[in-house]
């Protein structure tokens, strides 16, 4: 059973990673943010999702979207600090002015541009994951039906399942016992343990634990979307979207993306939300 929100937003903030400030002491913050700690850029996010984002056998946040969060912030001339949380808590915790930005790579749906502020800014994808010796044979949507498949609570790749499930009942065939999860890492225990025939993630998340032997990515490329960073303030939003441009322009966008096997969107990063 899930904690109550309240549980988990108090333990999430008891374990706030808060990174060493890495600015210049003349560097400003831009004028007019509104931020819920000044001099401090706080940001959620749910680190199971390797190697985007996740927590290393230190216990220390790593990835590509942390460190993408830290440099945001570095530019900004604030504090980058992290509070760890169930995605499904993110967008209301967003609202209630439990933290200024939400970076665990939010696919971007207009639904959700009309109540924050949204920059997408990489491309991603879903795929499923199934053991490394496929028992249920999965390569294709078709072999899904009336099978149960994992996937965490909440998010844009629950819908997913949800639409292919329809599919298939269209089709005549059995629907997907779509089984949520709190997080991605326990739908992942739950495959390996035998629990579910899959899981759905991201293309990246399914590659990433391919290569490590863990389990192995049997569809791919399912429902393209972009995913996004999102802000209740949007003089943040604006801010961090010149940062995100001005890192595609000298480089290091690109650089760190590469270093992921991450691909960004094409064109400049805009600002989309409630009155765009």
């Amino acid at each position: 059973m899930r904690a109550p929100l309240r549980s988990l937003l108090t333990l999430s903030l008891l374990a706030t990673f808060a990174a060493a400030p890495a600015f210049a002491a003349d560097c400003t913050a831009p004028t007019g943010l509104t931020l819920i700690n000044p001099g401090h850029l706080v940001m959620s996010t749910n680190p199971t999702l390797p190697p985007l984002q996740f927590v290393d056998s230190s216990g220390e946040l790593k990835g590509m979207r942390i460190e993408l969060g830290a440099e945001i912030a570095k530019r900004l001339c604030l504090q980058p600090d992290y509070v760890r949380i169930e995605f499904s808590a993110m967008v209301p915790g967003l609202q209630g002015g439990r933290w200024d930005m939400i970076n665990t790579g939010i696919f971007f749906t207009p639904e959700r541009a009309r109540i924050m502020w949204m920059i997408p800014y990489e491309n991603q994808a879903v795929s499923l994951s199934a053991l490394p010796d496929n028992p249920g044979k999965i390569s294709r949507l078709e072999d899904l039906a009336g099978q149960s498949v994992g996937v965490e609570i909440g998010g844009f790749e629950e819908n997913a399942a949800k639409k292919a499930s329809a599919e298939l009942v269209a089709k005549g065939l059995k629907p997907i016992d779509i089984r949520t999860f709190d997080n991605f890492s326990i739908a992942f225990q739950a495959l390996r343990a035998g629990q579910v025939q899959a899981v759905v993630s991201l293309d990246s998340v399914a590659v990433e634990y391919q290569n490590q032997g863990k389990f192995k990515q049997v569809i791919a490329g399912l429902e393209p979307t972009p995913v996004a960073i999102a802000f209740k303030d949007r003089a943040l939003a604006d801010a961090a979207a010149k940062v995100l441009n001005d890192m595609r322009a000298d480089g290091s966008l690109e650089a760190l993306f590469k270093r992921y096997g991450a691909q960004s969107t094409s064109g400049d990063f805009t600002v989309k939300g409630p009155t765009t």
